[in-house]
């Protein structure tokens, strides 16, 4: 078994020789019922110039989110937050459980990525979590260039989203002195088939 230490041991040199990933703004909420976990996961991404909240339990990431119903929640859902880890073993409620919660219809958080971290390599367990909508799906012990790769992709993912929007008001307001013109119709982004595929053979590889 490895444990904290020995991840931070075999990451050292990449701590030393790499530039951080992440800005200050960029928020990951980090949930592991583990204390020993959730340091290491806490640790990897500060060590990443990452802004990191963590919590105990599923209960408590939705309760930081608001979206435990409940009129006396914590109540930081105003506060934004750009990546969702989770550990997929938990008392009271899996990771799974919570990741279905975020990606409810009736979340507003089921834009951001959600990422299912597990000591287990259960393929019919990675299948239902990327079927239901989790980003990605790490093998512990979680290592700094994991963290690394999945902020960079994700920061990436949000400049272009923004780039996007930029373009399409632009693009409706060139649109809006024409009366000829028909609005848009709004789709949602979802996983196709061959994009599940690709995430399950990349994620055998790296298991392999």
């Amino acid at each position: 078994m490895t444990i904290a230490g020995d991840v931070f041991r075999l990451n050292l040199p990449q701590v030393l020789d790499d530039s951080p990933s992440c800005s200050q703004d960029f928020h990951v909420l980090a949930v592991d019922d583990s204390h020993v976990d959730r340091k290491v996961i806490e640790r990897l991404l500060k060590i990443s110039s990452c802004k990191v909240t963590v919590v105990d339990s599923g209960t408590r990431a939705l309760q930081y989110l608001g979206l435990d119903g409940e009129q006396n929640s914590i109540g930081f859902n105003s506060a934004k937050v750009n990546l969702i880890m989770t550990d997929y073993s938990m008392p009271g409620m899996t990771g799974y459980e919570l990741l279905k919660k975020i990606k409810q219809e009736s979340s507003m958080f089921r834009e951001i990525p959600v990422v299912i971290m597990s000591s287990e390599n259960i393929l019919t367990r990675i299948d239902r979590c990327l079927e239901e909508g989790a980003e990605e799906f790490l093998l512990k012990p979680v290592k700094l260039s994991d963290v690394k790769r999945l902020t960079d992709f994700i920061m990436k993912g949000e400049t272009k989203g923004k780039e996007k929007r930029s373009h399409k008001r632009r693009r409706s307001d060139d649109q809006s002195s024409s009366p000829s013109t028909l609005p848009l119709s709004k789709s949602h982004p979802s996983l196709s088939p061959s994009s599940l595929s690709s995430k399950r053979s990349r994620l055998q590889a790296d298991f392999d």
